[in-house]
């Protein structure tokens, strides 16, 4: 069951870890707001560039929410924080670098091509998007002075699939990066694809069904993530310098700039997409950031009249237990919201009230059907609904210990491949035992 939109902070979100990014976030940043995105989680992987400088107005104006990051290969974990931490709060996520621009076709914005490829498609969880690879026009040095989309207007043709290193799986413009449902991901383990939940898988442009981190033959008709790895070979250069966010070895290499340097096809779609999107979301000239901010503040009463309508019908007392049913992810979903709007707009006593309502809904829901994947969203959440003050939370632990030994005797019977689940959900029951044991000291 879909959970009610005008419970989500935010439609779109992007999440991207950056380094060394200063001279192209500006730009990545404005056209993604003209493309639809509410927000963006930013990870700041130790830059030395400026990079924080470059992000402040739009820290300033609350588009940003920035996390210093340091350290090596931290992508993976940078993705499966923003997902633990803000998936409550965001209809939708796309993962992408800083090199990656999501171009919608048709003028359409982001969230509008993805509602229409995952509309009536209840077990499809994301969209995985195609890239398409740029090369470097034939450019030797960096010319700062002007954008990366106006630079660099050819890309690889539709040819360009080699095999990657040691797998032979198909990479270059068969590659796919990630816009989905958060409450469906379990875990990444690839920066470009995500592990869902039980029951659910990504889909391309066409509802086709993508099982791992490529495509093929790619799908670009409808949206296509623009790829601007290479840039000038002074760019390229310096890339191989920074390294990589997501391997303690450096993949980037000099000799390959020129079996990744392809300029094949002729392409400018990006920036009539911009110009045309301006003209709806800026016109005039008007500053990109502060039209943005202007038009689309996020609705504090709207929000709290949402959690009101969804939370009201469960506490008539004589409810029927069926009323619960799929609805554990919408319970979730005000839970959270209700302790961020305690932070912003309601007092103590309105905020717990409304928390501890969602609380209690979340505990009826685990006296009804319940699937796999809504028992794996609440187990995912446990660390930060067991130290709530609330009696209804020793319930839903307990709710919890019953199922947790179902759910593991099921993959020993039909999965018993599946060890990291059943290691986390290991983890899960250990937890709560600690929970138990606690209370009882």
């Amino acid at each position: 069951m879909a959970v009610d939109k005008n419970l989500f902070l935010y439609d779109l979100a992007v999440v991207a870890i950056m380094k060394n990014e200063a001279p192209y976030a500006k730009e990545w940043l404005d056209y993604h707001l003209l493309a639809g995105v509410d927000h963006f989680y930013i990870y700041d992987n130790d830059s030395p560039d400026n990079l924080r400088g470059v992000l402040q107005p739009y820290i300033d104006k609350e588009i940003v929410t920035y996390t210093f990051y340091p350290g090596k290969a931290r992508q993976y974990e940078a993705y499966n924080e923003a997902v633990q931490n803000f998936r409550f709060f965001c209809r939708y996520m796309t993962f992408i670098d800083a090199d990656e621009f999501v171009f919608p076709k048709n003028n359409k914005t982001i969230v509008e091509v993805v509602d229409e490829v995952l509309r009536d498609k209840p077990q499809a969880a994301a969209l995985a998007a195609n890239l398409h690879n740029f090369g470097s026009n034939y450019q030797e040095t960096a010319d700062y002075s002007r954008g990366v989309l106006e630079r660099f207007t050819r890309h690889a043709s539709d040819e360009y699939i080699p095999p990657l290193p040691n797998t032979g799986l198909p990479g270059g413009n068969a590659h796919v990066s990630t816009i989905a449902d958060p409450r469906k991901i379990n875990f990444f383990y690839n920066p470009h694809f995500a592990a869902y939940f039980e029951g659910f898988h990504a889909v391309n442009e066409n509802g086709g069904v993508v099982p791992i981190f490529h495509n093929n033959p790619p799908t670009v008709e409808k949206i296509v993530m623009n790829h601007y790895s290479v840039k000038s070979r002074e760019e390229y250069f310096k890339k191989v310098e920074r390294g990589t966010a997501d391997a303690y070895h450096n993949i980037y290499k000099i000799e390959k700039f020129n079996e990744e340097d392809r300029n094949d096809v002729f392409d400018d779609g990006i920036l009539k997409y911009r110009a045309a999107r301006r003209s709806v979301v800026a016109p005039f000239g008007q500053s990109i950031l502060e039209s943005v901010a202007a038009s689309k503040p996020i609705n504090y009463p709207l929000l709290a009249n949402a959690l009101v309508q969804n939370l009201f019908p469960t506490l008539i007392k004589t409810m029927p237990v069926n009323f619960f049913a799929g609805k554990l992810e919408t319970f979730l979903t005000c839970r959270a919201l209700a302790s961020h709007l305690r932070e912003v707009m309601f007092d103590e006593t309105a905020g717990n009230f409304f928390e501890e309502a969602a609380l209690n809904a979340i505990h009826r829901t685990l006296y009804t059907q319940i699937s796999l994947a809504d028992v794996r969203l609440l187990l995912a959440e446990l660390p930060k609904i067991l130290p709530l003050d609330y009696p209804v939370v020793d319930d839903i632990r307990k709710g919890c210990l019953q199922l947790i030994p179902q759910i593991q005797n099921a993959f020993r019977v039909y999965d018993p491949n599946a060890w990291r689940e059943f290691v986390n959900l290991q983890y899960a029951l250990n937890l709560l035992k600690t929970f138990d044991e606690y209370e009882h000291d």
